[in-house]
């Protein structure tokens, strides 16, 4: 069982949609973000997938979705990667498989 949670950053108001949980296949979304595009992307880690391409067992060697930099991290889940304040959960959660 997994779960979507809207994020939001306290003072410029940059939002992203954050999972928590494992998928239907096993699979977890990782969300990372990249210094060089200041956005959070998810990266699927894991599960059946990761069962036939070996490159989706881990977050190693991946690049950002938005804008195809090598420079990514995983997100520590508070800090927004527009601004550096602090994002919080706006309350929003919604059941995802």
């Amino acid at each position: 069982m997994a779960w979507k949670i809207k994020m939001r950053c306290d003072s410029c108001g940059y939002e992203a949609d954050i999972y928590e949980g494992r998928g239907l296949f096993r699979q977890e979304i990782t969300a990372v973000t990249c210094p060089d595009c200041h956005t959070i992307q998810h990266l699927v880690v894991g599960g059946v997938i990761a069962d036939v391409a070996p490159s989706f067992r881990s977050e190693v060697g991946r690049l950002c979705l938005n804008c195809g930099s090598d420079n990514i991290r995983i997100w520590d889940k508070k800090t927004c990667p527009q601004c550096g304040s602090k994002m919080s959960p706006t309350g929003e959660r919604e059941f995802w498989t």
